[in-house]
């Protein structure tokens, strides 16, 4: 795989500060049970990398004591840790929200076939990764048979509550473009994802996040293989809005890596750029209980254009 830091390094991305701390995002590890082309964690079936039961509870230490009334739970496929339940059952106990990032085929993967009674019983909000509305797309993109189960996987958390008005229960989709391209408008596309999934399988959801694929590990890697790196680096910036700057995520949310080592964003994480504060690098979170993190520099590289680029791109979907 081709390292995509050093072409990010000499950067004249803007300096922005933190604000208030507002989500942990947790990543408790790195396997999946797919391997997706636009995947920037460069998850999959072969990584070992999960989070142990000691820093499980360092994170819900962490909780108790910051108040911080989000958990954005991510991974990989978060729900192949074996402490994942006892997590967001102590965050549920704490009043926290929770958040999980599920690529949907993780609930016909044995072991897992009560996962979505769990996560319902739980209210846990659901972000599910559909990168397309059409098969082709999507298969492509995350291996073959991958749409017919995410659409499986949908009617069955839509048969329990899950993206049905009048239910509290969230079911959010995420969209990512198949190439080196912007995403289109996120409103626009949020009417055709209703509409072709309504009318076709009988799927609905509530809202649509469509997120912009960052130049890092392996869509950064194949960038460079096919010689587009530059070019999407290009079309990044001649995209770039500063109005941006005042939404982008790593102003209120913290990333954690399975270690329990803290970074500004999961992006961040991934190129191995950990969160610097009072001039000490690879910050844990044991050493932040008690901690305040408001106007601490952000670490930012080239990278950061992809969240800033057109209509903006967060976890939380486009941001303007």
């Amino acid at each position: 795989m081709h390292a995509t830091l050093p072409r990010l390094e000499a950067s004249d991305f803007p300096a922005i500060r933190r604000r208030r701390l507002e989500t942990l995002q947790v990543n408790l590890g790195y396997k999946c049970n797919q391997s997706c082309l636009h995947c920037h964690v460069n998850a999959g079936p072969t990584r070992t990398e999960l989070m142990d039961r000691e820093t499980i509870s360092e994170v819900i230490a962490f909780l108790k004591a910051s108040g911080v009334k989000k958990l954005d739970v991510t991974g990989g496929a978060p729900e192949l840790n074996p402490h994942f339940r006892g997590l967001v059952l102590a965050a549920r106990n704490l009043g926290v929200h929770v958040l999980n990032r599920c690529n949907l085929t993780i609930l016909e993967q044995p072991g897992q076939e009560d996962l979505a009674k769990f996560l319902a019983g739980n209210r846990v909000e659901i972000v599910a990764s559909l990168p397309c509305y059409l098969e082709e797309n999507v298969n492509a993109q995350r291996g073959q048979g991958v749409f017919e189960a995410s659409i499986r996987a949908l009617r069955t958390l839509n048969a329990i509550g899950y993206g049905q008005p009048e239910s509290d229960l969230l079911l959010n989709l995420v969209y990512n473009p198949q190439g080196a391209s912007l995403p289109p408008s996120q409103n626009g596309l949020e009417l055709d994802y209703r509409r072709y999934l309504g009318e076709r399988f009988g799927v609905s959801f509530n809202r649509l996040l469509v997120l912009t694929n960052m130049p890092i590990q392996r869509f950064g890697s194949m960038l460079i293989t096919k010689g587009q790196f530059e070019r999407y680096m290009d079309l990044l910036k001649a995209a770039y809005r500063p109005e941006n700057l005042e939404s982008v995520m790593c102003r209120n949310l913290l990333s954690v890596d399975w270690r329990g080592y803290l970074y500004d964003c999961d992006f961040n994480q991934m190129l191995g750029l950990p969160l610097a504060w009072r001039g000490r690098p690879a910050m844990h979170l044991r050493d932040l209980i008690g901690a305040h993190l408001g106007e601490n520099p952000i670490t930012v590289k080239d990278h950061c254009y992809g969240c800033t680029a057109g209509q903006g791109s967060s976890c939380g979907g486009a941001l303007s």
